[in-house]
């Protein structure tokens, strides 16, 4: 077993710069899209439509599954978890890019908490884009409008929580590109019918908003996002438990919280 104490700088450095280059060779050769058929209507749960500007705060159980689509093409939405059972863990937006070495958030992908743990896994993605870094749109951006940080401190509130157990959130639906000074740039809407599904890894807490990115031109909603829920356990060879090293050792961690 690797000593991580009794390595050098140099050895730390050389650590370091091969996984970095492992997880780079990964990203440049994602794999396949799982083949995302219709859900069968007796496996959905529960199903809604949120209006612009709206938001909806839900639970979650272990390995329940949540489809979203956006069906209008509209400019993101903003979405935000908490362990249902441990409010104080919640979504890491920074380690969830530092521990997968990307910020490409997509199927095979998996969203962390500060605890190390995964909270949900990517299980499917239509490839729009989501952006885990600038995250959703605030009242500078929206005026008058309704915005995602009020509406995620809003969804909050509905589980007695507050203002400070809101963190950066994941915006759904949002691309993002660098120009060559590192500026990040929105790069437009996504297409009607963007799907991305996320399966709970554990009892969670659900914030979701129908609201625009921070940096999209346009700032109010442009029409209904649809959510659907069903229960999916995971199979022997799934995608997301196997696709990295981390996302791995990040199972093995939550795994174990539900073992004991």
């Amino acid at each position: 077993m690797l000593d991580l104490d009794k390595l050098t700088p140099a050895q730390y450095r050389a650590r370091y710069e091969a996984l970095q280059e492992a997880a780079r060779a990964r990203a440049a050769m994602p794999p396949a899209p799982p083949d995302t058929q219709p859900l069968s209507p007796a496996s959905i749960r529960k199903s809604d439509s949120i209006p612009p500007g709206c938001y909806v705060a839900l639970r979650l159980k272990r390995f329940d599954t949540i489809r979203i689509t956006n069906s209008s093409g509209t400019p993101g939405a903003a979405l935000f978890l908490w362990n249902a059972d441990d409010i104080s863990e919640r979504y890491n937006a920074g380690d969830t890019v530092k521990l997968q070495w990307t910020t490409n958030l997509t199927a095979g992908r998996v969203l962390f908490s500060d605890m190390g743990r995964v909270l949900a896994s990517i299980t499917a993605d239509t490839g729009a884009g989501h952006d885990s870094i600038i995250g959703p749109n605030s009242p500078a951006q929206s005026g008058a409008g309704r915005n995602g940080r009020d509406n995620l401190r809003l969804a909050a509130a509905k589980f007695g929580l507050t203002r400070q157990d809101v963190g950066p959130a994941l915006s759904l639906f949002s691309k993002i590109g660098t120009d060559a000074e590192g500026c990040m740039h929105y790069q437009g809407a996504p297409p009607p019918g963007a799907m991305v599904e996320l399966r709970a890894e554990q009892n969670l807490l659900v914030a979701l908003s129908n609201t625009p990115h921070a940096l999209s031109p346009v700032t109010t909603a442009t029409g209904a996002i649809e959510f659907a829920i069903s229960h999916s356990p995971p199979g022997e060879a799934d995608l997301c438990r196997h696709f990295t090293d981390e996302g791995m050792r990040g199972f093995i961690n939550t795994d174990e919280a539900f073992a004991a």
